[in-house]
Protein backbone atom coordinates (compact mmCIF):
# COMPACT_ATOMS: atom_id res chain seq x y z
CA UNK A 1 0.00 0.00 0.00
CA UNK A 2 1.58 3.50 -1.00
CA UNK A 3 2.05 5.93 1.88
CA UNK A 4 1.92 9.96 1.22
CA UNK A 5 5.62 11.17 0.45
CA UNK A 6 6.92 13.33 -1.79
CA UNK A 7 5.85 12.72 -5.67
CA UNK A 8 2.23 11.03 -4.54
CA UNK A 9 -0.54 12.00 -5.30
CA UNK A 10 -3.14 12.43 -2.29
CA UNK A 11 -6.58 12.55 -2.04
CA UNK A 12 -8.09 13.34 1.04
CA UNK A 13 -11.20 14.96 3.10
CA UNK A 14 -10.56 17.24 5.35
CA UNK A 15 -12.50 19.35 7.88
CA UNK A 16 -10.50 22.37 9.42
CA UNK A 17 -11.66 24.25 12.85
CA UNK A 18 -10.40 26.72 15.20
CA UNK A 19 -9.22 25.21 18.22
CA UNK A 20 -10.58 27.96 20.38
CA UNK A 21 -13.74 27.75 19.58
CA UNK A 22 -14.58 24.41 17.29
CA UNK A 23 -15.72 26.97 14.76
CA UNK A 24 -15.31 25.27 11.01
CA UNK A 25 -13.43 27.23 8.69
CA UNK A 26 -13.12 24.69 5.46
CA UNK A 27 -14.81 21.78 5.17
CA UNK A 28 -14.46 18.72 1.86
CA UNK A 29 -16.97 16.74 3.20
CA UNK A 30 -19.95 18.28 0.82
CA UNK A 31 -17.24 18.55 -2.13
CA UNK A 32 -14.84 16.21 -3.65
CA UNK A 33 -11.95 14.91 -1.69
CA UNK A 34 -9.13 17.14 -2.18
CA UNK A 35 -6.33 15.90 -4.45
CA UNK A 36 -2.46 17.19 -4.33
CA UNK A 37 1.05 16.58 -5.30
CA UNK A 38 3.00 15.95 -2.30
CA UNK A 39 6.30 18.00 -2.26
CA UNK A 40 5.43 20.53 -4.01
CA UNK A 41 4.02 23.72 -2.15
CA UNK A 42 0.34 23.20 -2.64
CA UNK A 43 -0.83 23.04 0.61
CA UNK A 44 0.06 24.93 3.82
CA UNK A 45 3.27 23.37 5.15
CA UNK A 46 2.29 22.08 8.44
CA UNK A 47 -0.60 20.47 6.77
CA UNK A 48 1.69 17.66 4.50
CA UNK A 49 4.29 17.17 7.41
CA UNK A 50 2.05 15.69 9.77
CA UNK A 51 0.10 13.65 6.71
CA UNK A 52 3.14 11.95 5.90
CA UNK A 53 3.67 8.31 6.05
CA UNK A 54 -0.61 7.68 6.22
CA UNK A 55 -2.14 5.26 4.04
CA UNK A 56 -5.93 4.86 2.19
CA UNK A 57 -7.84 4.92 5.00
CA UNK A 58 -5.82 6.44 7.38
CA UNK A 59 -7.45 9.08 9.84
CA UNK A 60 -5.31 11.75 10.88
CA UNK A 61 -6.15 14.86 13.45
CA UNK A 62 -3.54 17.53 14.09
CA UNK A 63 -3.26 20.73 15.23
CA UNK A 64 -0.67 23.92 13.49
CA UNK A 65 0.58 26.89 14.80
CA UNK A 66 0.58 29.82 12.79
CA UNK A 67 4.04 29.19 11.96
CA UNK A 68 3.02 25.99 10.16
CA UNK A 69 -0.32 27.18 8.54
CA UNK A 70 -0.64 30.78 7.09
CA UNK A 71 2.13 32.51 9.28
CA UNK A 72 1.82 35.16 11.99
CA UNK A 73 -0.21 38.18 11.46
CA UNK A 74 2.50 40.68 9.83
CA UNK A 75 1.14 44.01 10.83
CA UNK A 76 3.36 45.50 7.75
CA UNK A 77 0.14 43.85 5.45
CA UNK A 78 -2.19 46.52 7.14
CA UNK A 79 -2.36 49.79 5.35
CA UNK A 80 -4.27 52.74 5.43
CA UNK A 81 -5.71 53.61 1.96
CA UNK A 82 -7.77 56.81 1.13
CA UNK A 83 -11.54 56.31 0.76
CA UNK A 84 -10.83 58.21 -2.48
CA UNK A 85 -9.15 54.51 -4.14
CA UNK A 86 -12.31 52.70 -3.82
CA UNK A 87 -14.11 54.82 -6.33
CA UNK A 88 -17.95 53.62 -5.93
CA UNK A 89 -17.35 51.31 -3.24
CA UNK A 90 -18.86 52.47 0.31
CA UNK A 91 -16.62 50.02 2.49
CA UNK A 92 -18.09 48.52 5.41
CA UNK A 93 -15.34 46.96 8.37
CA UNK A 94 -15.22 43.40 8.15
CA UNK A 95 -15.81 43.31 3.55
CA UNK A 96 -13.62 40.95 1.86
CA UNK A 97 -12.52 43.31 -1.34
CA UNK A 98 -10.34 42.40 -4.02
CA UNK A 99 -7.30 44.66 -5.25
CA UNK A 100 -4.15 44.46 -7.78
CA UNK A 101 -2.28 43.59 -4.50
CA UNK A 102 -4.73 40.57 -3.93
CA UNK A 103 -7.86 40.30 -1.46
CA UNK A 104 -8.22 42.27 1.62
CA UNK A 105 -10.26 42.95 4.48
CA UNK A 106 -11.87 46.16 5.86
CA UNK A 107 -10.19 46.39 9.46
CA UNK A 108 -11.37 50.09 9.90
CA UNK A 109 -13.05 53.35 8.87
CA UNK A 110 -11.27 56.47 10.18
CA UNK A 111 -12.89 59.12 8.21
CA UNK A 112 -11.45 59.44 4.56
CA UNK A 113 -8.77 56.56 5.18
CA UNK A 114 -9.73 52.58 5.30
CA UNK A 115 -7.80 50.29 7.20
CA UNK A 116 -6.77 47.79 4.57
CA UNK A 117 -5.45 44.08 6.34
CA UNK A 118 -3.85 42.17 3.24
CA UNK A 119 -2.97 39.04 5.76
CA UNK A 120 -4.91 35.69 5.05
CA UNK A 121 -7.74 35.69 7.38
CA UNK A 122 -6.36 32.58 9.34
CA UNK A 123 -2.85 34.45 9.60
CA UNK A 124 -2.07 34.03 13.24
CA UNK A 125 -4.50 31.46 14.17
CA UNK A 126 -3.85 27.65 15.43
CA UNK A 127 -5.99 25.14 13.21
CA UNK A 128 -7.03 21.57 13.60
CA UNK A 129 -7.21 19.70 11.15
CA UNK A 130 -9.59 15.88 10.80
CA UNK A 131 -8.31 14.23 7.63
CA UNK A 132 -9.46 11.12 6.57
CA UNK A 133 -7.02 9.99 3.21
CA UNK A 134 -8.89 8.55 0.77
CA UNK A 135 -6.70 7.63 -1.89
CA UNK A 136 -2.75 7.72 -1.89
CA UNK A 137 -0.88 6.18 -5.72
CA UNK A 138 1.93 7.31 -7.04
CA UNK A 139 2.09 10.80 -9.39
CA UNK A 140 3.06 10.74 -12.82
CA UNK A 141 5.80 11.82 -14.57
CA UNK A 142 3.39 14.32 -16.43
CA UNK A 143 2.22 15.26 -12.38
CA UNK A 144 5.47 15.67 -11.26
CA UNK A 145 6.37 18.01 -14.64
CA UNK A 146 3.25 20.04 -14.03
CA UNK A 147 3.64 20.60 -10.07
CA UNK A 148 0.03 19.35 -9.94
CA UNK A 149 -2.37 16.17 -9.60
CA UNK A 150 -4.09 15.56 -12.77
CA UNK A 151 -7.45 13.89 -12.85
CA UNK A 152 -10.68 13.05 -10.19
CA UNK A 153 -10.23 16.18 -7.88
CA UNK A 154 -6.84 17.22 -9.82
CA UNK A 155 -6.53 19.83 -12.39
CA UNK A 156 -8.05 18.78 -15.79
CA UNK A 157 -6.20 19.67 -18.86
Amino acid sequence: MVEIKNNTVARVHYTGTLPDSGEVFDSSLEREPLAFLVGHKQMIPGFERELMGAKTGDKVEFTLTPEDAYGPHNPDAVQEVPLEMFGGIEPEIGMTLMSDLGPFKVAGIDGDLIKADFNHALAGKSLTFNVEVIEVREATESEISHGHAHGPGGVQH
